[in-house]
């Protein structure tokens, strides 16, 4: 090689990768992710290569530390094709798999409270240090499209070129004057918002935007029951939050009410809505988007309790087919706050829910939309958790949406509160199985103990005392035995909702779901799915340690203890109808607005179904003794001991049997 050429070539090279270090750049952040994409809002960092040629990232490092700048890295092969983004989800989880493309996953999260990200190359040199502010809720922060100083941008453009422009600050949030609420013949809302910005307002669901109606200084005046968004902008500053109220005009609540505002294109849209089918092969309520949207509760007097920011989800799994469906709603710290702020539960004393849900009687929409809460509320006291519920009706941007039942949704917070647990920790790895319990039905944490479990009660006589023991210390019997004993009196025939949890430190537990198949036969159903052989089939769930236990004498006899004890009381009549009756004083004024809403049922029909139901609830306890006594094998003089008071009980405050009605 002549001399001189070496060096030339060295520094050609080094002149290249310099070049490729000084295109690459941190082109956006999201610090305070709201927005959901697969299921998940992580915080995310966008790079972009402005330069002519592709980027080798292989080995670079991003970091939000200054004492540990190589936190994380690309993987080996990574390329930032000339003109192109890439994106890094800052999930602040561990992940086995650093990712690929466009898309990678870093372990550690971005506090919106503001600071540096570092972006260092393979030989672990800077390539930039950017200093973030405080970041605001779903506002990303980044440099404008063609240069210039870094800001917050009007509108997070992920994977996409930036605004041209970039601010300092956002608008300050305006403010509803006049109260969100009921009012006669006409409310005219008044507004005001920071010094010399403009407000502007919708009435469609829509987020205002710089091209929306401008709200009047001497306010807006409403004839009908409307949903108003206002929101400010100013020249020099991001937009504000959206502030959203709901006015009603000649409307009597009746029932709490739920109203929520959201733009049309997250309801409808084929393409984007989750209240709708859509075009594709899979349904639109099937995808698990998850979109903003803001919700107000007032009391049935028409008091507000909470006016805020959150997401919502379509929900359920067969009734999804529905026109009416059932919806979600989480509070995401991203919008404003993390928690809804009060209780609409009677029975509970909690100050606060992260999620809720709107059920719409899924299966019993067309029949009597009350079982599942009615039955569902004999559990209060029975030392086994259930979703407690209020009978409300909803809006949506305005309209009516007809009668919901606001219910507790199920996830690992619900059981946090349930439980006692506080620290994320272990809220995190509270465990929470549906059905089998296999991989497909594990909803949170892990399911090995609890497989395991199973296949122990499968395998080993529980009559050995050491193997009974192994099972008293994983699993509480007591809720096992209430679960079984509830689900066999109600006849409940969608035997598959089942859930089974455990917190961390605790013992496996039951938990009542989705009950609302009760109540509609006499005969056994489903008793051959809970009292059947260890060895048997597994249907719907794991039945292996109920009848395990029922194997030892000890818990046999306690097993048929409870199911009398709760024949006696839970289930005596006189009890349960006056559940019946507290829901039906509650439904029977709404549903004929709700029925002209959706025109799926006829009130005539419906009060036929519901003494159809009564007739049910009211005679089927008499038949479990009988039931269980052939499942179980009972002697005539057993059958006596456990049932035979229980039975007396039953037949006092059912002295009459009604025939049963149209189901």
């Amino acid at each position: 090689m002549k001399r001189g050429l070496l060096p030339a070539l060295l520094g050609l090279l080094l002149s290249g990768a310099l070049s490729a270090r000084a295109d690459v750049i941190i082109s956006e952040v999201m610090a305070s992710n709201g927005y959901f994409e697969d299921g998940h809002a992580w915080d995310w960092v966008e790079l972009y290569n402005d330069g002519k040629s592709a980027a080798d990232l292989s080995g670079w490092y991003l970091s939000d530390s200054g004492k540990n700048p190589l936190k994380w890295s690309f993987p080996r092969g990574t390329k930032l094709k000339a003109g192109k983004y890439l994106t890094i989800w800052c999930t602040g989880e561990e992940n086995a798999d650093p990712g690929k493309g466009d898309e990678f996953y870093a372990d550690f999260a971005i506090s919106s409270k503001g600071e540096t990200l570092i972006l260092s190359d393979a030989a672990a040199r800077e390539v930039q240090r950017l200093k973030l502010p405080a970041q605001y809720g779903c506002v990303s922060y980044g440099r404008p499209a063609g240069g210039g100083e870094y800001g917050f941008l009007e509108t997070p453009t992920r994977g996409a070129k930036n605004g041209a422009r970039a601010f300092e600050t956002r608008t300050g949030t305006p403010r509803l004057i006049t109260a969100g609420g009921f009012y006669g013949g006409s409310v005219t809302v008044e507004a005001e918002g920071p010094a010399g910005a403009e407000l502007r307002y919708t009435t469609d669901g829509s987020t205002p935007t710089g091209k929306s109606k401008r709200f009047p200084a001497e306010g807006l005046t409403l004839r009908k029951t409307t949903a108003l968004r206002l929101r400010a902008f100013q020249e020099d500053a991001v937009s504000s939050e959206t502030v959203s109220a709901t006015y009603f005009v000649d409307d009597d609540p009746k029932t709490p009410i739920v109203s929520l505002i959201t733009d049309e294109k997250y309801l409808f849209s084929s393409k984007t809505g989750i209240l709708t089918k859509g075009k594709g092969s899979t349904p639109n309520y099937a995808r698990g988007w998850e979109y903003p949207l803001n919700v107000e509760y007032f009391t049935a007097e028409g008091e507000p309790q909470i006016n805020q920011m959150g997401t919502f989800t379509a929900s359920g799994h067969s009734a999804r087919v529905n026109a009416q469906k059932s919806i979600a709603l989480y509070a995401r710290k991203a919008w404003g706050k993390d928690r809804f702020e009060f209780n609409p539960f009677p029975t509970r004393d909690y100050d606060g829910y992260k999620s809720l849900l709107l059920r719409a009687a899924n299966s019993d929409a067309y029949a009597t939309r009350l079982r599942d809460i009615v039955a569902s509320s004999l559990a209060e006291g029975q030392g086994i958790l259930y979703q407690d519920h209020q009978v409300i009706q909803v809006y949506i941007n305005g309209a009516y949406y007809g009668h919901y039942n606001l219910r507790e949704k199920i996830n690992k917070y619900f059981i946090a509160q349930y439980e006692g647990v506080t620290e994320e920790k272990d809220i995190d790895a509270i465990d929470l199985l549906a059905r089998t319990g296999t991989d497909q039905f594990l909803q949170n944490g892990d399911n090995a103990d609890w497989l395991a479990l199973c296949d122990f009660c499968r395998e080993k006589d529980l009559t050995d005392p050491e193997n009974l023991r192994q099972v008293e210390e994983q699993l509480d019997i007591d809720s096992l035995f209430t679960h079984a004993a509830f689900e066999i009196i109600l006849g409940n025939v969608d035997f598959t909702n089942v859930r089974v949890y455990r917190v961390p430190g605790g013992k496996w537990r039951m938990l009542l779901f989705d009950v609302e198949a009760c109540w509609r036969g006499l005969d056994r159903t489903p008793l051959e799915y809970y009292i059947k052989p260890v060895n048997a089939k597994i249907q719907g769930f794991r039945h292996e340690p109920l009848n395990a236990l029922l194997r030892v004498p000890e818990y046999r006899d306690r097993f048929l203890r409870r199911v009398a004890e709760l024949l006696e009381t839970v289930f005596r009549w006189d009890r349960v109808e006056a559940r019946f009756d507290e829901v039906i004083a509650q439904l029977e004024p709404i549903l004929p607005r709700h029925i002209a809403r959706w025109k799926n049922m006829k009130m005539d029909n419906w009060r036929k179904n519901i003494r159809a139901t009564k007739y049910y609830a009211r005679v089927r306890p008499k038949k479990i003794p009988e039931l269980l006594k052939k499942a179980m094998k009972l002697t005539d003089a057993e059958a006596e001991e456990y049932f035979g008071h229980a039975l007396e009980v039953l037949e006092e405050t059912n002295a009459a049997e009604p025939k049963a009605g149209k189901d």
